[in-house]
């Protein structure tokens, strides 16, 4: 029986990893299957080598280099002297899936990258370890495979996930009555990360935003999105004297049913963007972090939909442009101004004519079974 061993890092790879595994399946693919993962791998019944605890952490210290080269050595040992399989799949996370990828070509296992690092974004020196380190490439832009394809790499482009796999937008009566949300006021929704580090550097200017979007506008009513990693009591602490609602695991219904979102960043612009939810951008971290980041990068914008449009769609408040009186302009503009709202939701709507309609996942599953079993 072949055997492959799929490595994620955090919650959003987990989730692929788990679509992938089971396309497998839909294939009737004979495999064995371990890795690396969190609930959803777990869920599909495959063995786990070990779950994201020591892995889905950000920033630099000691102790997370630590645990990443203790879990990344006894992986490669693992992988190495006893799995041994016949291919490894790895799902973003690129710091430490680069590093792994080296030791796994030195031992002549075949790896493939699903969601590699956006090379494009920052740290175009990644896609040399690329070249050097994986057999094949499985991107989810269509840019990136003439990107990749320059430098002689092998690359199949499989279409981005969210597009087959994003939940059809919610019943905005029914969704408002279940959460008791009043159907006459405009929602602004807050998605303020997955992180406690992201909470710590920007809850406060989004509770102050939101006090003031109240203060001023009585026709609103504010959700915060709470990261299914994390309880109540975190986010309780900051919102003292503001009415805000937090809802737990409902991210897609609550990105669909908004009228405008402030977001930190990530994946979930790209599904607003899907949605054609009005939004903001609004991310900060530690200024050592931010001006390392200034280094590294090699595009200034900073969103999918802005990147994949080629410009500036989504507004984007970054680290000093992050105040309380620009978020505060920027979702005004997104409600009462209709002309700039009704632009904004028809260049959202462009954007998913750049995504192939592909469902990336099975795309990922035809090319293992092609290359293990042809």
């Amino acid at each position: 029986m072949k055997k492959i061993f799929i490595i994620t890092g955090e919650y959003s790879g987990d989730i692929h990893a788990s679509n992938v595994v089971k396309s497998l399946r839909a294939l009737g693919c004979d495999l064995e299957i371990e890795g690396i993962g969190g609930v959803n791998l777990a869920k599909t019944g495959i063995k786990l080598f070990s779950n994201h605890e020591k892995m889905s952490s950000v920033g630099i210290s000691a102790k997370i280099l630590w645990n990443h080269f203790k879990l990344g050595k006894s992986l490669v040992d693992y992988l190495v002297k006893d799995y041994k399989p016949d291919l490894v799949l790895l799902i973003d996370y690129g710091a430490f899936n680069l590093s792994v990828a080296k030791f796994l070509h030195a031992a002549g296992i075949k790896v493939f990258y699903y969601i590699p690092p956006q090379v494009w974004a920052s740290r175009k020196y990644r896609i040399k370890l690329i070249k050097k380190f994986v057999d094949k490439v499985l991107c989810i832009f269509p840019f990136e495979k003439p990107l990749y394809a320059q430098y002689g790499i092998d690359t199949h482009y499989c279409g981005h996930p969210l597009v087959s796999q994003l939940p059809l937008a919610a019943n905005r009566r029914e969704f408002f009555k279940k959460h008791g949300l009043d159907s006459d006021k405009k929602l602004v929704s807050v998605f303020p990360g997955s992180r406690e580090f992201e909470l710590k550097n920007l809850m406060e200017i989004f509770i102050k935003s939101v006090k003031v979007l109240q203060h001023k506008h009585p026709d609103l009513q504010f959700c915060m999105s709470q990261a299914p990693n994390l309880s109540d009591e975190v986010y309780q602490k900051y919102f003292k004297d503001c009415d805000i609602k937090l809802i737990k695991g409902e991210n897609h219904g609550l990105l669909s049913v908004s009228d405008a979102l402030i977001l930190a960043s990530g994946t979930v612009a790209l599904e607003a963007c899907l949605y054609k939810t009005p939004m903001i951008i609004a991310y900060r971290g530690p200024q050592i972090l931010y001006w390392i980041y200034l280094l590294v990068r090699c595009i200034k914008r900073v969103s999918l939909p802005n990147i994949i449009a080629d410009k500036s769609i989504v507004p984007e408040l970054i680290q000093n442009d992050l105040t309380v009186t620009n978020i505060v302009y920027e979702i005004e503009e997104l409600l009462y101004n209709q002309q700039k709202r009704d632009e904004n939701i028809s260049q959202l709507g462009r954007v998913k004519e750049f995504l192939s309609d592909k469902n990336s996942a099975l795309e990922v599953a035809k090319v293992i079974d092609t290359e293990l079993f042809s």
